[in-house]
Order: structure tokens, then sequence, then C-alpha cells
């Protein structure tokens, strides 16, 4: 039953052998480059409106599966980090501004039913990912989280509650491995965390709450270069990290 990409005409008249009705998903690509927080965008060739990535669920296929099959598709990258956070069911969501067209005929296009979407979102790592549109699509980039365009559909507010969950997540589990360098200053750490949860943090309880999470090491070298004193140069633990990941911290909110 697998095929490969369909193009647009096939997808708008036979879609519906090869995915389920009624149901998508869209995925939030978050990256961080610059102090800047990112989010992944795809431009509709039709339209010219933006969206998040996004698709359907091929009949065979489980819900994760196809979401990483999603990421992978517009960044390149095999997803570490995939979060399912939201089904968004509001029966007018498909009556919105749509991002695509098509020639309507007798026979009404399977596209035209009620769908609801079930949302993920993805941390990826900026630098090594390659932002790749689909076949609906002709542009397929970043955007800072303050300058993001108006969205099709329901979008947008997929867009914050990913943003809401991840913040959540950042309370709970570790995050950083594939947004910051290999090794890294706490000072590079805390503005991470101040990114993503949009506020300014208390450095020093900051540190000691990082310290007493026992995922970083130490390194005997400081980082060079700047007119200050030399911050200490810290790496994650990867065995402790990866526990983490499976058990959390569950230490509060930051």
């Amino acid at each position: 039953m697998r095929k490969p990409l369909l193009s647009h005409d096939e997808l708008v008249t036979r879609g519906a052998e090869y995915f389920l009705r009624h149901l998508s998903l869209d995925c939030v690509i978050f990256g961080y480059h610059d102090r800047q927080l990112k989010v992944l965008l795809l431009k509709w060739k039709d339209s010219g409106r933006w969206s998040l990535p996004g698709g359907f669920i091929q009949k065979e296929e489980s819900l994760e599966d196809a979401a990483q099959r999603v990421v992978a598709g517009r960044t390149g990258l095999a997803p570490k980090y995939l979060h399912q956070f939201h089904a968004f069911g509001d029966p007018n969501r498909g009556k919105r501004n749509h991002g695509f067209e098509y020639e309507k005929n007798n026979k009404v296009s399977w596209l035209e039913d009620r769908f609801v979407t079930i949302g993920y979102w993805s941390v990826v790592e900026f630098s090594k990912v390659i932002p790749t549109p689909d076949v609906l699509t002709s542009e397929c980039r970043w955007w800072n989280l303050d300058q993001i365009p108006e969205l099709i559909l329901d979008h947008r507010t997929i867009l914050d509650k990913a943003l809401v969950s991840l913040r959540q997540y950042l309370n709970d589990f570790p995050l950083g491995q594939d947004l910051l360098p290999q090794q890294f200053t706490m000072p590079e750490l805390q503005r991470l965390y101040e990114t993503i949860l949009g506020k300014s943090l208390d450095r020093r309880n900051f540190q000691k709450k990082l310290l007493g999470l026992n995922v970083l090491t130490r390194l005997a070298k400081r980082k060079t270069g700047g007119a200050h004193k030399a911050p200490y140069l810290y790496k994650f633990h990867s065995a402790r990290y990866a526990r983490a990941q499976k058990t959390g911290w569950k230490f509060g909110s930051i």
C-alpha cells in the first residue's frame, strides 16, 4: 500500500487510497540560533501563505512514525525530541484560509472532509538542518519566534500551544544537548533557558539547580576571548542526561 510522494493532483484525487481520512498531524519544529528561538515554516505554492510542516498518516503507519517522517523530510534529521502535545478538533478549523487550492469537480475531494489534527513539537540542532519544502510548498525556512507571519488554518494556535508545552517540558526534563555546542558555559546554558521560557532567571538560583541535577560535567578549561574573567566550560554527562530524559528530574519551576 505504501507509495512514494504524491503529486498535487494525486493527493487531491487519490490521497484517500493511501492516507487515513479525517486525521492529520502538524509539527512545530524548534531550533536555537544567535540567542533566538526559531520555528521552521513552509510557504505554499498556490497561495503564498505560510504553515507549519505537517501531513497525513498512511494507513499502515503509526502516529509517531508519521511525525518522524514529517520532521525528517523537512530537516534531513531523525528527530531526537518528538513530543505529542495536543489534538485540535474545532469543527470550523477546516473552513479557514487554506494553503493550497484545487479545481473542484462533481466528485468531492476527501480533502473537504473535516480533519482533526494531532500536534507534535520537535527540537533539532539548527546547524545540521537542511530546510526542505515538500511537493506542495516552494520554500522552507526558519523564522524568529517574534516574527512569525500569518499562518493558515489554526496553525498559530497550534504553535502557541506547542510553546506552552515546550516550556512545561523544560521544567521536568533536560533540554539542550542538541541546542548548544558540545562544550558551553553556564551563562550560555542560562540564556538558552531564558530564551525558551521568555523570562529572565536568577543567575545563582539557576546555577545551583542545574548543578544539583548532576547532569553537567565541569571541564578544567575556561572559555577564552572574553573581556571579563573567563567562565568554566561544561558539557552534558551523556549517561545521566539520557537517564534524566527517561525519568525526568521533577525539580519544579526554574
